[in-house]
């Protein structure tokens, strides 16, 4: 069954649900058995040893890595928010695409050979190696709770915004109970599996995904003759408002000064910020040797850019076929592009098929997140913090399974609060805090040998704190409406706007500050840094040898 959407115009389907509700979850139904079962039969007989629940044993391939760093990395911002954001914003919407791919080139010249050989199990190993244990650690366990919690935010989000177009679930009760039971597939991932059992649900989603958009692909270029030049200029016809201003920069970050100086914000915190994402970094530990790190980064780069090289098709036949104003009035709004385009293309099933791939695409990367979460505040803070280094594995392990339960239960109350937002900007988010308080503290600690503990400490909480007050204090939080005065921002009451910092995202300003700190720190510090200790960093970082030692306390 092929249903066509008249330009402009929302169907019957599109304002309730679209497709059959009971064939979309009987689809993500069986996704769910057959990963839960590999999750079990992974994680049969495997001792629970904190080695095994964090990095999986670093027994996985760069190859095997690889594809499960693409299934961790390609979130729902990916495949719902990007595809949205072409497809109402044309050329500005993929730079998004531009912007998550190019941070891998950081990522892979300047940060994963050389974590992999420096730390063992967290981000914080690396950060605490030649500084301060105590006050290091819990800085940087700090830090990666925030990411972690606006990227979840984003992925629990997309959650509801996909139900309440699969489903026709649209009361906010409805909504919030499906994140709920999503969020508690998550745990269950997460407490039977692992990093193992995670791992491997991330590299079935991955191939999945990257499946399925290659099929939308082709399917809308087969429609066009195969010709992009022909989508594209279907998507231009179907968007009477903006015309050929949707193949131009410009529609919507080239309008005002402050735009422009907002999208050269939002490309510091794409760049920069997958080098300092905690759920990303913990992944090279997952392989044996940094051989395989680097082989991993580099699979992960060639499956991310061709997944984005299809968003640019699946974003501009979205327009073509279903109409931008079908896809802003269809609940989930720019999230829905890609399943109304899917439901156009080949019916129920093929929706049904797209949505389920949607559901474990979100399942796999909270599950990512969970996991780091759970390692920082177990690794990090109950046994290096507050333990001293004295815990056992056992005493780790069950804390980190409680700390999951915990997170789980954060991700799901603040996937509530958050849904209806864009995830991709959501992300975006994200991106501005990894990149303000992680990246200048893991440069300086890998490559400047006068970094000091008060430098690590100014650094981190200097760039993250920059970056959270000013998005709360930004037209995300309040003050941002359309033109017809309907707020845009998550408080929805336009009339409460406190607002004074003008971007929407904060990387320009709180990123330079980030590393302006970490050397203003270190050139103050009375504590002179430990020159054996860098020396014994260097040589580790750029050989491998010693990484399979513990991490000295």
């Amino acid at each position: 069954m092929t249903t066509t959407i008249p330009a402009g115009m929302v169907p019957a389907a599109a304002s309730s649900q679209v497709g059959s509700p009971l064939l979309n979850i009987a689809i993500f139904a069986i996704f769910v058995i057959v990963t839960l079962a590999v999750v079990i039969r992974v994680s049969v007989g495997r001792k629970k040893t904190a080695g095994e629940y964090y990095t999986g044993g670093a027994a996985f391939s760069g190859r095997q890595n690889g594809i499960a760093i693409a299934g961790d990395y390609l979130s729902a911002a990916s495949f719902l928010g990007i595809a949205g954001a072409i497809a109402v914003a044309g050329y500005d919407g993929f730079l998004y695409s531009i912007g998550f791919l190019v941070a891998w080139l950081v990522a892979l010249l300047l940060v994963a050979e050389l974590l992999r050989n420096t730390g063992r199990f967290t981000m914080a190993d690396v950060l605490s190696f030649r500084l301060r244990q105590r006050p290091v650690r819990m800085a940087a366990a700090t830090s990666t709770l925030a990411v972690s919690f606006f990227y979840l935010l984003a992925q629990m989000a997309g959650a509801g915004g996909l139900v309440s177009l699969l489903l026709g679930v649209k009361s906010w009760a409805g909504q919030a109970i499906v994140i709920a039971i999503v969020g508690i597939l998550m745990i269950t991932y997460v407490l039977i599996g692992g990093m193992k059992g995670t791992t491997w649900v991330q590299i079935i989603k991955a191939c999945l995904l990257i499946a399925g958009a290659g099929l939308i692909t082709v399917w809308v270029l087969g429609k066009f003759g195969f010709n992009l030049s022909q989508v594209m200029q279907s998507a231009v016809d179907r968007s009477p408002k903006v015309g050929e201003k949707l193949l131009n920069p410009g529609l919507k970050y080239g309008k005002t000064t402050m735009t422009k100086i907002d999208f050269i914000s939002l490309s510091m915190a794409l760049v920069l910020g997958t080098a300092g994402l905690p759920h990303v970094l913990m992944r090279f530990y997952t392989v044996p040797t940094s051989k395989e790190a680097r082989k991993s980064v580099e699979w992960a780069i060639w499956l991310i850019g061709l997944f984005y090289l299809f968003t640019l098709v699946i974003g501009f036949g979205a327009a073509g076929l279903v109409g931008p104003g079908a896809i802003l009035a269809a609940p989930g709004k720019e999230n829905s592009a890609a399943p109304l385009l899917a439901f156009h293309l080949g019916g129920s099933v093929f929706l049904g098929i797209i949505s389920a791939i949607a559901f474990a695409t979100i399942l796999a990367v909270v599950a990512g997140l969970t996991i780091t979460t759970s390692a920082t505040f177990a690794h990090d803070i109950y046994n290096m913090v507050i333990k001293e280094g004295k815990a056992t594995q056992e005493q780790e392990v069950k804390v980190a399974r409680r700390a999951a339960i915990a997170g789980g239960v954060v991700a799901i109350v603040g996937g509530i609060l958050a849904n209806g937002q864009n995830i991709a900007f959501l992300v975006a988010l994200a991106f501005a805090v990894a990149a303000s308080a992680n990246l200048p503290t893991i440069l300086y600690s890998l490559f400047w040998s006068r970094f000091t503990t008060r430098g690590a400490l100014w650094s981190i909480y200097g760039g993250l704190g920059s970056a959270m007050l000013l998005i709360l204090f930004s037209p995300v939080v309040s003050g941002k409406v359309d033109a017809t005065g309907k707020s845009l921002s998550m408080i929805t009451n336009p009339a409460i706007d406190f607002h004074w910092f003008p971007l929407d995202n904060p990387g320009i300003v709180s990123i330079p500050l980030g590393f302006l700190l970490g050397w203003l720190g270190s050139i103050t510090d009375k504590e002179k840094p430990n020159a054996e200790k860098y020396a014994e960093m260097e040589v580790r970082s750029l050989s491998g040898h010693g990484t399979a030692g513990a991490i000295q306390h």
